[in-house]
């Protein structure tokens, strides 16, 4: 592998974390994985820790070149700070904004990368929205979609908690950073339906908080309309509108989180679709580039793995490779958006989706 790192530590093996690990010791990596349970069955090295206990966290990222922090928002924090502290990269998947501003201010004296939003979104949309926009010689709108989905929905919510119940309940009532009209201001969530067909099936999609990561701050200045809404089957957003305001479940998160989790489990098929839209001037003309595309399950090394789960995974090991080999900085933040969507489909994981 490439010169800056070789061994990585992964925290946090729930569903898209031991993927992560999976994925990086395919790659090459000597990966060691951390998790409050003890896991077995895994192609690398496991070791069990209580990674809520900030006293210990140092003592698990010394001896690594990179850390991975798939765990809840919240905890990621003092897993950034340790590598910080001791000049190793570190990447982690949240969509938090307060955790991302607190790295952000961690970075400016950094000796090694800090990449948080290395996920779907933040990160993997960003990339495919910046790499359009790149077409352009100005820009008049940039629109980013997604949605993890059960490819068979059943109930009024048509929904399944495939990731984080933590994460979702976050993004579904965090106030949303957008650009409008030029002008950076802040919507809120579950807000600006809209209606969106992609290979047929219809969706609906509003305002979630985190989605667009950094780019705000890049694209202020260069755009009028800047955006991120999830994509759900028609009727979610007004049954969560319901369950959060009128039934007060906005007041109390983790049990609002768990209800959710009750009521719709996890389930194997499951769909990703991924939406980017954007419109302006290309030579004196104005044209819209659009990239759309929906992921499903995939076999990685004879185990099934879904798409939700795959491809925030592979999004977090490609750009670890892309620091690996140099073709990112190997210090500083790093924005989701400065990463070239070509370069990143090179990789090997980022080539997981390259679709045929």
């Amino acid at each position: 592998m490439g010169h800056s790192i070789e061994r990585i530590a992964v925290f946090g093996l729930g569903k898209v974390g031991s993927l992560v690990g999976v994925l990086l010791a395919r790659t090459g990596f000597t990966v060691t994985g951390i998790d409050g349970h003890e896991k077995s069955n895994l192609p690398f090295e496991t070791r069990q820790a209580d990674v809520s206990d900030e006293s210990i966290i140092g003592g698990l990222v010394d001896g690594n070149d990179a850390v991975v922090a798939c765990l809840p928002y919240n905890l990621n924090l003092a897993i950034a700070k340790a590598a910080h502290a001791r000049g190793i990269h570190y990447f982690d998947l949240t969509e938090d904004v307060p955790s991302t501003k607190l790295i952000l201010e961690l970075a400016k004296d950094s000796k090694s990368v800090l990449a948080p939003q290395c996920g779907l979104a933040p990160g993997f949309i960003g990339i495919v929205g910046a790499s359009l926009a790149n077409d352009f010689d100005e820009l008049r709108s940039m629109e980013l979609r997604v949605g993890a989905l059960p490819e068979h929905p059943s109930g009024l919510l048509g929904y399944a908690f495939n990731w984080s119940p933590e994460g979702v309940v976050n993004e579904y009532l965090n106030d949303c950073e957008v650009i409008r009209e030029g002008r950076r201001t802040m919507l809120p969530s579950l807000s600006q339906n809209e209606t969106i067909v992609i290979n047929g099936m219809r969706l609906e999609a509003f305002t979630t908080s985190g989605g667009l990561g950094t780019m705000c701050d890049t694209y202020l200045g260069k755009v009028q309309e800047l955006n991120y809404k999830t994509m759900r089957y028609p009727g979610h957003c007004a049954q969560m509108r319901f369950f959060f305001h009128e039934l007060h479940m906005r007041d109390n998160r983790k049990l609002a989180g768990e209800i959710l989790v009750n009521a719709k489990p996890p389930v194997d098929d499951d769909v990703v679709y991924v939406h980017a839209a954007v419109a302006g001037w290309q030579d004196g003309q104005l044209k819209r580039e659009e990239y759309v595309e929906a992921f499903y399950p995939m076999d990685i090394d004879g185990e099934k793995w879904r798409a939700i789960s795959w491809t925030t995974a592979a999004s977090v090991c490609a750009v670890v490779e892309m620091v690996a080999e140099g073709v990112l900085p190997s210090e500083g933040f790093l924005h989701q958006e400065s990463i070239p969507f070509d370069r990143f489909l090179e990789t090997k994981n980022g080539s997981l989706f390259s679709v045929d």
